[in-house]
């Protein structure tokens, strides 16, 4: 099911193009940052958060439409949106939610008590520390819609879209499985949440190859993302931060 005619030179420009969007908001965030100019003075501050966002997540919705134009590919298509099992398809990525968020709960629990054992002291990911020291306007508005929108829509296409079929049809589907998802869980930059993201990723790979169609770990990774931010608005703890 998750075939797709993603020609090879393109999928390498693709990312390519997205490391060179990234590099060019975090040079401009520094610039910005050295010469102390308003909203950009503190590593927390709007400024810096809108460039390191946009210049990932943000520059991966710009990209997307000219990567599935180039491999001559609909949004319909790439999105499964013309799929006949849409519904169902919804449903068993809110069946697979259920499951996941309490296994992932659990298993931050575990990380974070064995590095405790370890004598390491467990961080909260950048992410979420700043979503909760933030002001809701304009920072705590614009996080709770990276997290639900933003975030999942972009790295859905990006690991369970492209990387994930572009390694399988190599030739190699248990490192598309294994490999992709460890990179998911690395990108956040998090030894407590580590464990927890890479289940989520495998998760969300076997929805994606279950179902044929990638609106369904979108949503699955939406509505994590939401309960999360619940979570954190309401309780003050986090499941495995927004991703």
């Amino acid at each position: 099911m998750s075939r797709k005619p993603w020609k090879n030179e393109l999928v390498l420009l693709f990312i390519g193009a997205q490391f060179i969007c990234f590099s060019v908001a975090m040079l401009a965030a520094n610039v910005l940052h050295k010469f102390h100019i308003n909203g950009f003075k503190r590593d927390d501050d709007f400024g810096i958060i809108l460039l390191a966002t946009l210049g990932f997540q943000g520059a991966t919705w710009i990209l997307i439409p000219i990567f599935l134009r180039l491999n001559e590919t609909g949004l319909r298509d790439a999105f499964g949106l013309r799929a006949e099992n849409l519904f169902r398809s919804l449903g068993l990525g809110i069946a697979i939610l259920i499951v996941v968020l309490p296994v992932a709960l659990l298993l931050e629990g575990l990380s974070g008590t064995v590095m405790e054992k370890m004598g390491i002291e467990p961080k909260q990911e950048a992410a979420v520390e700043m979503f909760t020291n933030a002001s809701l306007w304009p920072t705590g508005i614009y996080l709770a819609f990276f997290a639900v929108v933003l975030a999942p829509v972009a790295e859905e296409f990006i690991f369970r879209g492209v990387l994930f079929p572009f390694v399988k049809n190599l030739g190699y589907p248990k490192f598309a499985w294994v490999g992709v998802s460890l990179l998911f869980a690395l990108i956040h930059g998090d030894a407590a949440i580590f464990i927890p993201l890479f289940v989520l990723a495998l998760a969300l790979t076997w929805l994606y190859e279950k179902t044929g169609n990638l609106l369904a770990p979108i949503v699955t990774h939406s509505l994590f993302n939401t309960a999360n931010l619940i979570a954190l608005f309401y309780f003050d703890h986090s499941l495995p931060a927004p991703t």
